[in-house]
């Protein structure tokens, strides 16, 4: 399993690019650091930002993962074993204080790091998405229809998420 920051870096550095540019461009950060290691929050804290730019990563995105870097070592950001025995919001709310981590971030690392069965990321596209397959809307729903639909998923929303992204792949055309 990575690391809580291993993840958020990853997340970080995938956003709002295709998935081959993220791969090409976090391979390049990875490759700064040493083999087998990657990078670590003060590596990464050391490393320069010409270095840095260089792999690819934008000025927001440097920030960003400098930010997480910092908040890893003031333990803002903590290991999966902490994390672990926190209630979700509390690991959204610690999350988020990180630059570039936003609530949808967050849910995924509680869905996909923490093993969380009841997380339902109702702005997630895929999921809007696949509940309109699902239940036949001709519009995306409103965050507030997902919430009111996913109380009756409760304790499970996160197999109903796994669910709704599966109904984009096998009911879109």
């Amino acid at each position: 399993m990575t690391s809580p920051y291993a993840s958020l870096l990853r997340a970080i550095t995938y956003q709002q690019l295709s998935g081959k540019a993220a791969a090409t461009i976090h391979g390049r950060v990875v490759a700064l650091f040493p083999t087998g290691i990657g990078p670590t929050p003060t590596a990464l804290l050391e490393m320069t930002d010409r270095a840095l730019r260089g792999a690819g990563l934008s000025r927001n995105k440097l920030s960003a993962l400098r930010d997480l870097s910092a908040k890893t070592l003031d333990g803002t950001v903590p290991d999966y074993a902490t994390l672990a025995g926190m209630h979700d919001e509390l690991v959204i709310e610690r999350l988020t204080a990180v630059r570039g981590v936003g609530r949808w971030t967050a849910e995924m690392l509680l869905i996909f790091g923490l093993g969380r069965a009841d997380v339902l990321p109702v702005t997630d596209l895929g999921i809007r998405k696949g509940f309109q397959l699902a239940y036949g809307m001709r519009r995306l729903p409103a965050t507030s229809t997902l919430e009111r639909a996913g109380r009756r998923w409760s304790p499970y929303r996160s197999v109903a998420s796994w669910y709704l992204w599966r109904a984009t792949d096998i009911l879109t055309p």
